[in-house]
């Protein structure tokens, strides 16, 4: 269970660091990245666990990238500015 929690961890922290490379200007600070990077593959692991029981390594590392990678998805800022327009009146 240790291992396939910082199995977990590694596996977050990849995907963080792999979404700051290719992403830095629509994310936040570096810190807030590579922490939701890896508490939500713990988290992802943790459920993924608590739902299919032991034995299942493969299938919670799938989970806790998941959950990873929608965690860092939330984090993402529009590319950007807003330009709304109001809509011409039409006559």
């Amino acid at each position: 269970m240790i291992l396939e929690a910082l199995g977990s961890a590694v596996l977050g922290l990849a995907l963080a660091w792999a979404a700051l490379h290719r992403l830095s200007h629509r994310l936040p600070l570096r810190a807030l990245v590579l922490a939701t990077g890896v508490a939500g593959a713990l988290f992802g692991d943790f459920v993924t666990h608590s739902a299919l029981g032991p034995g299942t390594l493969l299938v919670s590392l799938i989970g806790a990238a998941v959950v990873s990678a929608a965690s860092l998805s939330l984090l993402l800022r529009p590319a950007g500015h807003f330009r709304r327009r109001s809509a011409p009146a039409q006559v």
